[in-house]
């Protein structure tokens, strides 16, 4: 595909245009050409970048290769109704649940939000869980992470890549920050800056964990605090990316009567790091840990695990190192412990058994 781009604009005459030609010895500025050479005719691709400083023809050779009208534009939000019913209307509730898992916006918090009251990064995530749900044949994203610190930018762009080829849609992305490449792994990029075209040859960074065992007051700090007050928590455990330092997420376990079996309780993954995938791969290397006896109690214990969040609940049932053993839409009628009562109300509580080794 030969694209050529030309914006001519009026020679001005006015003093202070004059005034800067003569600052700065220039001619005839005030026109903008771009030649770029885009050989993309092959339908085996879905993600494209254009990536480049600002003013550098981005979003012109975006709006070239499918169309002015590719160029995605999320429609309004509603201001009267939370992000999950303003997503994915004409979808059923797990399509729209994952969609928004999918690109990192896992905090139900968010869901039962109005998008105009969410933060940027979970404004930046629900508009590409939007254009997930939307699923075009052809779209052109642009600004793409310009409004979000760079680790949001490079996992939400792992994230969306990762949401994005499952749709069968092709994509063009335009950015400005070169920072995002290896985590999208786009299939090509032409960078306006250089002129130069390249093709795959892109790899993700590996992402280095570490876990570590923490008191609750720590795991508190990175909003666990709602582990369970009922369960005498004997550990919590804190998983960190090694090359920062910075904690990604938190899980809570509790050993069960009799020491027969081990209880992991609310995993939380913080924000910058949901749609990674870092999750499940952290409780499972806890369970695992547990399953072969490298525990504080030096016994091999299987682990449980509860949880009501479609995703996670979907994602589990798909792990072969976990069994389904129970799912309880309604919450019982007696009172807990504390006092409080679980009232009846519908709760789609899925549990799981760790059942890998068995």
């Amino acid at each position: 595909m030969k694209i050529d781009i030309s914006h001519p604009a009026s020679d001005f005459t006015s003093y202070r245009a004059a005034r800067v030609r003569s600052l700065f010895n220039i001619d005839e500025g005030h026109a903008f050409n771009l030649s770029a050479e885009l050989p993309i005719d092959a339908n085996d691709w879905r993600i494209g970048v254009v990536v480049g400083p600002s003013g550098s023809g981005k979003s012109s050779i975006g709006a070239r290769i499918f169309g002015p009208q590719a160029i995605w534009a999320p429609a309004d939000w509603p201001d009267d109704a939370p992000v999950i019913d303003a997503i994915g209307a004409d979808l059923d509730f797990d399509a729209a649940t994952a969609a928004l898992s999918a690109v990192g916006l896992g905090s139900v918090h968010a869901w039962l939000r109005p998008h105009k009251v969410l933060s940027t990064g979970e404004r930046f995530r629900a508009d590409l869980a939007k254009l997930i749900c939307a699923a075009p044949a052809h779209v052109v994203v642009d600004e793409f992470t310009s409004v979000v610190d760079r680790q949001i930018a490079q996992i939400g762009a792992h994230a969306f890549a990762k949401a994005w080829r499952r749709t069968g849609g092709k994509a063009v992305l335009l950015s400005c920050h070169y920072d995002i490449l290896d985590w999208i792994e786009p299939d090509w990029i032409f960078d306006t800056a250089t002129g130069e075209f390249s093709a795959r040859g892109r790899r993700r960074p590996k992402i280095a964990l570490e876990t570590l065992p923490n008191q609750l007051a720590v795991l508190a700090s990175i909003r666990a605090a709602s582990l369970s007050e009922n369960a005498a928590h004997d550990r919590g455990l804190l998983l960190r990316w090694l090359c920062r330092r910075n904690a990604c997420g938190a899980c809570g376990l509790s050993t069960r009567p009799g020491l027969k079996e081990a209880r992991a309780c609310r995993l939380v993954v913080m924000p910058e790091w949901q749609g990674a995938g870092v999750g499940l791969r952290f409780l499972n290397g806890i369970c695992a840990a547990w399953r072969r006896g490298n525990n504080p109690y030096g016994l091999a214990l299987p682990t449980l695990f509860h949880t009501s969040h479609p995703g996670l609940a979907a994602a589990l049932r798909r792990d072969a190192n976990w069994t389904q053993i129970s799912a309880t839409l309604h919450g019982g009628a007696g009172r807990k412990p504390n006092g409080g009562t679980f009232g009846g109300h519908f709760r789609a509580v899925q549990g799981f058994r760790y059942v890998e080794g068995l």
